[in-house]
């Protein structure tokens, strides 16, 4: 029986559990055939089946599903892992059955940023996956270069193809490295961390939020290289030992991050005015606010801290 996540631009319908919001499954009605999911259709997209999560309950993030999640078998199902995701308008315009959807009601449309906190790796994959193919499939409609509206490939192929001039336009991901730079304090030789307060964390917030150096990988370099080139840039220091630790699909657009750490090597700090407010090393014991759990960022500050035995 298939199911299917239901969007809105980058949030997601979930239903409010015991243990917080969780992505609802919908029925999808019998006329949905496999031969309507894979013609192209503005607003429905086929997730890739390798990330449906046959590992949701094996313990991701030490999060434990509650009883109820997994002995539910309606037509709202959670645990039936689900291969399409659509937009709320398709949803409507072709008559699939939805709860009642209200700020104030059980169920209700919930920002991924906020649902990827609590969720299982494999589950908040999956609707990064959505949100990002979704985003392509509207972007899309038209070639880019002669412009004639397009169609989606035959056989089941991830591409929207020109019938005219036949150019294709494949889902793309833009890779972006984010490093952890360590050194000891030069004073008490406590293991200290760079962390550096980003314009787009913004100014409001108090405290402000402190992350790691991070930017884009450029036409014509490698990784490691993108990992000098932006540490100079924006902290305008030298660093050394650099080992890429692993990645995350991040859906804001659609990019992979590629998280590495590094140690310092040389260098005063000079920030980059237009990208920082404010960068430093801080010791351990001592740091500011960070990134919440769940993203990158925070996994590559908690691996350094957890080395040096401290729980964030």
């Amino acid at each position: 029986m298939a199911h299917a996540f239901i969007l809105s631009d980058d949030t997601v319908l979930c239903r409010q559990m015991p243990d917080g919001w969780w992505p609802l499954q919908i029925q999808l009605p019998q006329s949905s055939t496999e031969s309507d999911e894979q013609a192209y259709r503005l607003g429905r997209v086929t997730l890739h089946e390798s990330l449906s999560p046959n590992h949701w309950q094996s313990g991701d993030n030490n999060i434990s599903l509650s009883a109820d999640l997994i002995s539910h078998n309606t037509d709202q199902t959670f645990t039936a892992p689900s291969t399409t995701a659509m937009t709320y308008d398709y949803a409507v315009a072709h008559d699939v059955t939805l709860p009642i959807i209200a700020e104030s009601s059980t169920d209700t449309f919930v920002p991924y940023r906020q649902l990827m906190l609590h969720l299982p790796v494999a589950l908040s994959d999956q609707i990064s996956q959505a949100i990002q193919l979704l985003r392509w499939q509207a972007d899309t409609q038209f070639c880019s270069r002669c412009a004639s509206p397009t169609v989606h490939a035959d056989q089941g192929e991830r591409a929207m193809v020109c019938p005219v001039c036949q150019l294709r336009q494949y889902p793309r991901v833009q890779p972006c490295v984010i490093t952890a730079i360590t050194r000891p304090n030069p004073v008490s030789g406590e293991m200290q961390i760079l962390l550096a307060h980003h314009h787009r964390h913004g100014q409001q917030k108090l405290p402000p939020m402190y992350g790691l150096i991070a930017g884009f990988v450029e036409v014509g370099e490698s990784l490691e290289h993108a990992v000098v080139r932006e540490v100079a840039e924006e902290v305008n220091i030298s660093v050394a030992d650099i080992r890429y630790v692993s990645s995350q699909p991040w859906p804001f657009p659609s990019n992979l991050m590629l998280g590495f750490r590094a140690s310092y090597a040389s260098g005063d700090i000079i920030i980059q005015e237009d990208e920082l407010a404010h960068a430093d090393f801080f010791d351990l014991s001592n740091l500011p606010k960070i990134p919440p759990k769940g993203s990158i960022a925070r996994e590559l500050i908690d691996q350094i801290a957890k080395e040096q035995g401290i729980l964030l």
